[in-house]
Protein backbone atom coordinates (compact mmCIF):
# COMPACT_ATOMS: atom_id res chain seq x y z
CA UNK A 1 0.00 0.00 0.00
CA UNK A 2 1.25 3.21 -1.07
CA UNK A 3 1.50 5.55 2.42
CA UNK A 4 3.57 8.06 1.38
CA UNK A 5 1.81 11.47 0.78
CA UNK A 6 3.43 14.77 0.05
CA UNK A 7 2.36 18.27 1.92
CA UNK A 8 3.41 21.80 2.10
CA UNK A 9 6.26 20.70 -0.39
CA UNK A 10 7.41 17.82 1.43
CA UNK A 11 7.18 14.63 1.30
CA UNK A 12 6.44 11.93 3.86
CA UNK A 13 7.06 8.05 3.53
CA UNK A 14 3.69 7.86 6.26
CA UNK A 15 1.33 10.07 7.74
CA UNK A 16 1.64 8.62 11.30
CA UNK A 17 4.03 11.72 13.45
CA UNK A 18 4.88 11.57 17.28
CA UNK A 19 3.00 15.12 18.73
CA UNK A 20 5.06 17.61 20.27
CA UNK A 21 5.41 17.20 24.00
CA UNK A 22 4.94 13.30 24.30
CA UNK A 23 8.86 11.83 22.24
CA UNK A 24 11.26 14.50 23.63
CA UNK A 25 13.19 15.44 20.89
CA UNK A 26 14.17 11.98 19.07
CA UNK A 27 16.88 11.32 21.15
CA UNK A 28 14.79 9.52 23.82
CA UNK A 29 13.16 6.95 22.09
CA UNK A 30 16.13 6.26 19.24
CA UNK A 31 17.62 3.17 21.03
CA UNK A 32 12.96 1.74 21.58
CA UNK A 33 13.16 1.29 17.56
CA UNK A 34 13.75 2.68 14.37
CA UNK A 35 12.39 5.89 14.63
CA UNK A 36 13.56 6.68 10.85
CA UNK A 37 9.91 4.59 9.75
CA UNK A 38 7.99 7.66 11.40
CA UNK A 39 6.33 10.08 9.46
CA UNK A 40 7.84 13.13 11.22
CA UNK A 41 8.82 13.54 14.91
CA UNK A 42 7.40 16.90 15.95
CA UNK A 43 9.62 18.21 18.80
CA UNK A 44 8.98 19.50 22.26
CA UNK A 45 8.45 22.95 22.54
CA UNK A 46 11.08 25.30 22.51
CA UNK A 47 11.57 28.78 23.42
CA UNK A 48 14.18 31.62 22.94
CA UNK A 49 16.15 30.87 26.49
CA UNK A 50 15.54 27.79 29.20
CA UNK A 51 12.87 27.09 30.87
CA UNK A 52 12.39 24.73 34.00
CA UNK A 53 9.13 24.56 33.63
CA UNK A 54 6.46 24.57 36.34
CA UNK A 55 6.43 23.17 39.88
CA UNK A 56 5.46 19.78 40.87
CA UNK A 57 3.09 17.75 40.89
CA UNK A 58 2.66 18.65 37.01
CA UNK A 59 1.17 15.68 35.99
CA UNK A 60 -2.12 13.80 36.73
CA UNK A 61 -3.62 10.90 35.68
CA UNK A 62 -7.15 10.88 34.76
CA UNK A 63 -10.11 7.94 33.88
CA UNK A 64 -9.65 8.16 29.68
CA UNK A 65 -6.13 9.97 29.86
CA UNK A 66 -3.59 12.58 31.57
CA UNK A 67 -3.67 16.34 32.79
CA UNK A 68 -0.47 17.90 32.69
CA UNK A 69 1.02 21.25 33.19
CA UNK A 70 4.66 21.10 32.60
CA UNK A 71 4.99 24.55 31.90
CA UNK A 72 6.91 24.05 28.82
CA UNK A 73 9.79 23.08 30.25
CA UNK A 74 13.24 22.72 27.68
CA UNK A 75 16.86 23.79 27.10
CA UNK A 76 16.31 26.82 24.39
CA UNK A 77 16.61 27.01 20.97
CA UNK A 78 20.74 27.67 21.25
CA UNK A 79 21.21 24.51 23.67
CA UNK A 80 19.13 22.37 21.11
CA UNK A 81 21.13 23.58 18.10
CA UNK A 82 24.72 22.52 20.08
CA UNK A 83 23.83 19.70 21.88
CA UNK A 84 21.03 17.58 20.84
CA UNK A 85 20.63 18.48 17.00
CA UNK A 86 24.25 17.28 16.29
CA UNK A 87 22.36 13.28 18.06
CA UNK A 88 19.49 13.64 15.31
CA UNK A 89 20.29 15.17 12.46
CA UNK A 90 21.28 11.78 10.12
CA UNK A 91 17.75 10.35 11.30
CA UNK A 92 15.82 9.66 8.38
CA UNK A 93 12.78 11.45 9.00
CA UNK A 94 11.73 14.73 9.27
CA UNK A 95 11.85 16.69 12.06
CA UNK A 96 9.19 19.43 12.62
CA UNK A 97 10.18 22.07 15.36
CA UNK A 98 7.58 23.02 17.47
CA UNK A 99 7.84 27.00 18.73
CA UNK A 100 6.41 29.14 21.45
CA UNK A 101 7.28 32.31 23.19
CA UNK A 102 5.78 34.54 25.56
CA UNK A 103 5.72 37.44 23.14
CA UNK A 104 5.97 37.95 19.30
CA UNK A 105 9.29 39.01 19.14
CA UNK A 106 10.39 35.75 20.74
CA UNK A 107 8.67 33.63 18.50
CA UNK A 108 10.78 35.29 15.34
CA UNK A 109 13.86 34.96 16.78
CA UNK A 110 13.57 31.07 17.75
CA UNK A 111 12.00 30.51 14.21
CA UNK A 112 15.37 32.86 12.75
CA UNK A 113 18.09 30.54 14.89
CA UNK A 114 16.35 27.36 13.40
CA UNK A 115 16.40 28.67 9.31
CA UNK A 116 19.71 27.02 8.84
CA UNK A 117 18.85 24.41 10.36
CA UNK A 118 18.70 21.65 7.43
CA UNK A 119 16.93 18.99 9.51
CA UNK A 120 14.38 21.07 10.46
CA UNK A 121 11.62 20.74 7.76
CA UNK A 122 8.93 22.65 9.16
CA UNK A 123 7.46 24.84 12.24
CA UNK A 124 4.40 24.10 14.00
CA UNK A 125 3.67 27.44 16.38
CA UNK A 126 2.10 26.42 19.99
CA UNK A 127 -0.15 29.69 20.05
CA UNK A 128 -1.40 28.49 23.32
CA UNK A 129 1.13 30.24 25.29
CA UNK A 130 -0.19 33.36 27.09
CA UNK A 131 0.91 36.77 25.41
CA UNK A 132 2.79 39.08 27.96
CA UNK A 133 2.26 41.78 25.93
CA UNK A 134 -1.39 41.87 25.86
CA UNK A 135 -2.18 41.20 29.62
CA UNK A 136 -1.89 37.12 29.16
CA UNK A 137 -4.19 36.76 26.73
CA UNK A 138 -3.46 33.50 24.74
CA UNK A 139 -1.96 34.25 21.89
CA UNK A 140 -4.42 31.38 19.61
CA UNK A 141 -7.80 32.96 21.41
CA UNK A 142 -6.89 36.54 20.22
CA UNK A 143 -8.24 36.76 16.40
CA UNK A 144 -5.79 39.80 16.03
CA UNK A 145 -2.91 38.75 17.24
CA UNK A 146 -2.77 35.52 15.98
CA UNK A 147 -3.07 36.60 12.20
CA UNK A 148 -0.21 39.17 13.26
CA UNK A 149 1.80 36.48 14.47
CA UNK A 150 1.31 34.61 11.48
CA UNK A 151 1.74 36.86 8.79
CA UNK A 152 4.70 38.20 10.54
CA UNK A 153 6.81 34.72 10.34
CA UNK A 154 5.51 33.82 6.95
CA UNK A 155 7.22 37.44 5.97
CA UNK A 156 10.64 35.95 6.62
CA UNK A 157 10.30 32.24 7.01
CA UNK A 158 11.25 29.92 4.17
CA UNK A 159 10.67 26.54 5.61
CA UNK A 160 6.64 25.54 5.81
CA UNK A 161 4.68 26.66 8.97
CA UNK A 162 2.27 24.70 10.48
CA UNK A 163 -0.04 26.19 13.37
CA UNK A 164 -1.26 24.03 16.54
CA UNK A 165 -4.48 25.39 17.62
CA UNK A 166 -5.91 25.31 20.80
CA UNK A 167 -9.92 23.99 21.00
CA UNK A 168 -10.97 26.37 24.47
CA UNK A 169 -12.06 28.64 22.07
CA UNK A 170 -15.90 28.93 20.79
CA UNK A 171 -15.38 27.90 17.02
CA UNK A 172 -12.27 26.16 15.98
CA UNK A 173 -13.46 27.27 12.01
CA UNK A 174 -12.84 31.17 12.83
CA UNK A 175 -9.54 30.68 13.62
CA UNK A 176 -8.98 27.91 10.79
CA UNK A 177 -10.01 31.10 8.44
CA UNK A 178 -6.90 33.23 9.95
CA UNK A 179 -4.53 30.73 9.26
CA UNK A 180 -5.50 29.99 6.28
CA UNK A 181 -5.83 33.96 5.10
CA UNK A 182 -2.58 34.40 6.96
CA UNK A 183 -1.09 31.67 4.58
CA UNK A 184 0.01 29.29 7.03
CA UNK A 185 1.07 26.06 5.34
CA UNK A 186 -1.25 23.72 7.39
CA UNK A 187 -3.35 23.72 10.83
CA UNK A 188 -2.65 21.17 13.84
CA UNK A 189 -5.86 20.49 15.68
CA UNK A 190 -5.73 19.76 18.43
CA UNK A 191 -4.48 21.04 21.34
CA UNK A 192 -5.28 19.54 24.74
CA UNK A 193 -8.42 21.22 26.37
CA UNK A 194 -8.36 22.32 29.81
CA UNK A 195 -9.39 20.79 33.17
CA UNK A 196 -8.62 20.18 36.66
CA UNK A 197 -8.45 17.16 39.01
CA UNK A 198 -9.32 17.92 42.69
CA UNK A 199 -7.32 15.46 45.75
CA UNK A 200 -10.10 14.63 47.27
CA UNK A 201 -7.73 14.04 50.51
CA UNK A 202 -5.92 17.34 50.60
CA UNK A 203 -9.22 18.79 49.27
CA UNK A 204 -7.36 20.81 47.22
CA UNK A 205 -6.16 20.70 42.85
CA UNK A 206 -3.63 17.70 42.53
CA UNK A 207 -1.94 20.71 40.11
CA UNK A 208 0.74 23.00 41.62
CA UNK A 209 -0.88 25.07 39.15
CA UNK A 210 -4.36 23.46 39.91
CA UNK A 211 -5.49 23.57 36.16
CA UNK A 212 -3.59 21.25 33.52
CA UNK A 213 -4.04 20.24 29.17
CA UNK A 214 -6.11 17.29 29.38
CA UNK A 215 -4.85 14.44 26.63
CA UNK A 216 -5.55 10.79 25.80
CA UNK A 217 -8.36 8.62 24.53
CA UNK A 218 -10.85 11.04 26.47
CA UNK A 219 -10.21 14.05 24.14
CA UNK A 220 -10.82 11.41 20.60
CA UNK A 221 -13.94 12.79 19.61
CA UNK A 222 -13.92 15.96 20.68
CA UNK A 223 -10.71 16.16 17.98
CA UNK A 224 -12.75 14.52 15.52
CA UNK A 225 -15.13 16.95 15.32
CA UNK A 226 -13.03 19.58 15.28
CA UNK A 227 -11.57 18.53 12.32
CA UNK A 228 -14.76 17.36 10.63
CA UNK A 229 -15.87 21.21 10.82
CA UNK A 230 -13.21 22.45 9.53
CA UNK A 231 -12.33 20.11 6.95
CA UNK A 232 -16.21 20.91 5.78
CA UNK A 233 -15.10 24.50 5.57
CA UNK A 234 -11.84 25.02 4.56
CA UNK A 235 -10.10 21.25 4.18
CA UNK A 236 -9.40 21.92 0.86
CA UNK A 237 -7.42 24.49 1.07
CA UNK A 238 -5.05 24.12 3.78
CA UNK A 239 -3.89 20.56 5.12
CA UNK A 240 -5.21 19.49 8.59
CA UNK A 241 -2.85 17.68 10.96
CA UNK A 242 -5.13 15.84 13.73
CA UNK A 243 -4.13 14.98 16.86
CA UNK A 244 -5.72 13.98 19.82
CA UNK A 245 -6.82 11.09 22.04
CA UNK A 246 -4.87 8.51 18.95
CA UNK A 247 -3.86 5.57 20.58
CA UNK A 248 -4.95 2.94 17.71
CA UNK A 249 -5.18 2.46 13.74
CA UNK A 250 -8.69 2.58 14.53
CA UNK A 251 -8.63 6.29 16.38
CA UNK A 252 -5.93 7.74 13.49
CA UNK A 253 -8.83 6.42 11.04
CA UNK A 254 -11.26 8.15 12.07
CA UNK A 255 -9.13 11.68 12.08
CA UNK A 256 -8.16 10.91 8.69
CA UNK A 257 -11.68 10.30 6.99
CA UNK A 258 -13.38 13.56 9.05
CA UNK A 259 -10.38 15.21 7.22
CA UNK A 260 -6.53 14.89 8.79
CA UNK A 261 -3.62 14.64 6.19
CA UNK A 262 -1.50 12.76 8.20
CA UNK A 263 -1.86 12.50 12.40
CA UNK A 264 0.27 12.52 15.40
CA UNK A 265 0.32 10.11 17.93
CA UNK A 266 0.79 12.06 21.37
CA UNK A 267 -0.20 10.38 25.05
CA UNK A 268 -0.16 6.86 23.62
CA UNK A 269 3.59 7.13 23.39
CA UNK A 270 4.13 7.43 27.25
CA UNK A 271 2.44 4.37 27.90
CA UNK A 272 2.13 2.06 24.72
CA UNK A 273 5.72 3.06 23.19
CA UNK A 274 5.50 1.26 20.15
CA UNK A 275 1.55 2.84 19.18
CA UNK A 276 2.75 4.66 16.33
CA UNK A 277 4.24 1.81 14.28
CA UNK A 278 1.38 -0.61 15.05
CA UNK A 279 -0.88 2.65 13.58
CA UNK A 280 1.29 2.63 10.76
CA UNK A 281 0.89 -1.47 9.95
CA UNK A 282 -2.51 -1.06 11.00
CA UNK A 283 -3.44 1.93 8.27
CA UNK A 284 -1.77 -0.82 5.48
CA UNK A 285 -3.61 -3.35 6.38
CA UNK A 286 -6.87 -1.44 6.33
CA UNK A 287 -5.73 0.08 3.00
CA UNK A 288 -5.61 -3.85 1.95
CA UNK A 289 -9.01 -4.82 3.34
CA UNK A 290 -10.28 -2.18 1.66
CA UNK A 291 -8.89 -2.29 -1.64
CA UNK A 292 -7.22 1.35 -1.42
CA UNK A 293 -4.04 1.83 -2.86
CA UNK A 294 -3.09 4.98 -2.23
CA UNK A 295 -3.41 6.64 1.12
CA UNK A 296 -4.43 10.03 0.02
CA UNK A 297 -8.00 8.64 -0.92
CA UNK A 298 -8.91 8.37 2.38
CA UNK A 299 -8.57 11.51 3.76
CA UNK A 300 -11.85 13.28 4.16
CA UNK A 301 -13.97 9.99 2.34
CA UNK A 302 -16.39 10.00 5.53
CA UNK A 303 -17.69 13.65 4.06
CA UNK A 304 -18.35 11.67 0.66
CA UNK A 305 -20.78 9.52 2.06
CA UNK A 306 -24.47 9.37 2.52
CA UNK A 307 -25.40 8.90 5.49
CA UNK A 308 -28.43 7.06 6.13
Amino acid sequence: MDLEITLFGLKFKNPVWVASGTFGYGVEAKDIYDISKLGAVVTKGLSLRPREGNATPRIAETPCGMLNSIGLQNPGVEAFIKKIYPIIKNIDTHFIANVFGETEEEYIEVIKSLETVDKISAYELNVSCPNVKKGGVVFGQDPYVLRHLIESIKSFAKKPLLVKLSPNVTDITEFAKICLEASADGIVLINTLIGIKIDIENQRPFLATKTGGLSGPAILPIAVRMIWQTYEKYGKAIPIIGVGGITTYQDALEHILAGASAVQVGTANFYKPLAPLEIIDGISSYMSKKKIKNFKDLIGKAHRLDIK
